[in-house]
C-alpha cells in the first residue's frame, strides 16, 4: 500500500505556518495582504517544483494541475482548501488540506500512477472572510454562486478593495473563475470540534460604543452565526431570532437593525465518495464515523457543481482559529493517506 511522504508534508505545514508572523509571533495571513502574498508565493513555488501547471483566476484562486498528456477531454479531480488565515491563527486550518492535496499528487506521480483524468489542487481566495465578506468567497465564485465583479469590488474592513489588492500582490490572474469544472471534489480538514478526539477516532464578540467602564453604551454591534444541517430547522432558527429581536426592540425601546453578511444552504455530501472514504479508512485499519461539520468549508460551495465530500482529522480540545490549534502528526499523516487512496480511485 503506497503512502505519502510524511516528513515532506509535515515540513511544509510548518514552513507555511511560519509565514506571516508578526513581532510577537502571531500568525496572520488575511486575504490579499502582504503576508498572504508570501504564503501564496511559497505554495506556487512548491507547485512548480512538482511539475504542475499553475493557473490563477481573476479572483486569485490558485490551481496546480497535473495533466496526463495521453488523456484529453476529461473533467479533473479537484482537491483543495485555503491558505488565508484569521488573526492570530493556528497552522492547520485550510493549509493542511491544500498541502495534503499537493502531497497526494506528488506521491501518485512518484509511484508511476497514470490517472485517467487531470488531478488538480486548489487554494481558494478569502475562505475565512476576515478582511472581505462573504467568507468562502473564492470557492463561491468558482461554483457560480456570486459573480467575479461583485467580489472584486468588495471593500475590506480596512477600506481596501479586493480587486486592487489582488493586483497589488500579483495574484489577479487571467483565467475566468469556474474555468475548471471538476469531476469530483475532495477536501481534507481538521475537525475544528471535539467529536473525533472525544470518541478516540483518528479521523462571536460584542463591540460597544463607547466602550468605557461605568458608561451605558449608546450602540452595541455583534454577529450571530446560526448553523444547522437541516434547512427547515435553520429557517426556523432565523425566524425565531428575528422575532426575538423585534420583541427586544419594543420591550427595551431601542432600535435594532440587522444586516445579513452571508447565507448558505446546508449541504449533504456525495454518498458514493463518503463510502469510498470509509472503506479507505478501514483498509488502513483506522476507526471512522460519519459526522456533520459545524464549520463552513470550500467543499460546501463546490458541492453545487460536482460530487463532493470531506475527510476530517481530530482537533485537540476542539480548538481552531487559535495558536493552540493542534492535530497530532500521526493523525495528519493518516488523513493524508486516506485522501491519497480516495483520490487514486476517483482519478481512475
Amino acid at each position: 500500500m503506497i503512502a505519502i511522504d510524511a516528513q515532506r508534508l509535515l515540513g511544509r505545514i510548518r514552513e507555511l505556518g511560519a509565514v506571516g508572523r508578526d513581532g510577537e509571533g502571531r500568525l496572520t495571513r488575511l486575504a490579499a495582504s502582504d503576508t498572504d502574498r508570501q504564503g501564496r508565493d511559497l505554495f506556487v513555488g512548491w507547485l512548480r517544483q512538482a511539475g504542475l501547471d499553475v493557473a490563477i483566476d481573476r479572483v486569485g484562486n490558485i490551481f496546480g494541475i497535473w495533466q496526463n498528456p495521453e488523456i484529453t477531454g476529461q473533467a479533473p479531480l479537484l482537491i483543495g482548501s485555503h491558505i488565508d488565515t484569521v488573526i492570530d491563527a493556528g497552522i492547520y486550518d485550510g493549509c493542511y488540506g491544500v498541502l495534503a492535496g499537493l502531497e497526494v499528487i506528488e506521491t501518485l506521480k512518484a509511484t508511476g500512477f497514470s490517472p485517467s483524468r487531470p488531478v488538480a489542487v486548489a487554494a481558494f481566495t478569502n475562505e475565512e472572510g476576515v478582511r472581505y465578506t462573504p467568507d468562502m468567497m473564492g470557492s463561491l465564485v468558482h461554483a457560480g454562486g456570486i459573480d467575479a465583479e461583485t467580489v472584486l469590488a468588495a471593500v475590506g474592513t480596512d477600506g481596501s478593495v479586493l480587486g486592487q489588492e489582488l493586483a497589488r500582490i500579483g495574484y489577479a490572474g487571467d483565467r475566468e473563475p469556474g474555468f475548471l469544472t471538476p469531476h469530483a471534489y475532495l477536501e481534507l480538514h481538521i475537525e475544528q470540534g471535539p467529536v473525533l478526539e472525544r470518541e478516540g477516532l483518528p479521523v462571536g464578540a460584542i463591540r460597544f460604543e463607547p466602550n468605557a467602564i461605568n458608561v451605558i453604551p449608546s450602540r452595541a454591534v455583534f454577529t450571530v452565526d446560526l448553523r444547522d444541517p437541516d434547512e427547515q430547522r435553520l429557517q426556523a432558527a432565523e425566524a425565531a431570532l428575528a422575532a426575538y429581536l423585534e420583541q427586544l426592540a419594543a420591550a427595551e425601546n431601542v432600535t435594532v437593525s440587522v444586516e445579513q453578511l452571508a447565507r448558505f444552504e446546508p449541504v449533504i455530501f456525495d454518498l458514493r465518495i463518503v463510502e469510498q472514504i470509509e472503506a479507505a479508512a478501514k483498509r488502513r485499519g483506522l476507526g471512522v464515523r460519519r459526522m456533520t461539520s459545524g464549520a463552513g468549508h470550500d467543499a460546501q460551495m463546490l458541492a453545487r457543481i460536482a460530487p463532493a465530500a470531506m475527510i476530517f482529522v481530530p482537533s485537540v480540545g476542539g480548538i481552531s482559529h487559535s495558536p493552540r490549534e493542534h492535530t497530532d502528526d500521526a493523525e495528519l499523516v493518516a488523513g493524508a493517506n486516506i485522501l491519497l487512496d480516495v483520490a487514486a480511485q476517483l482519478a481512475k
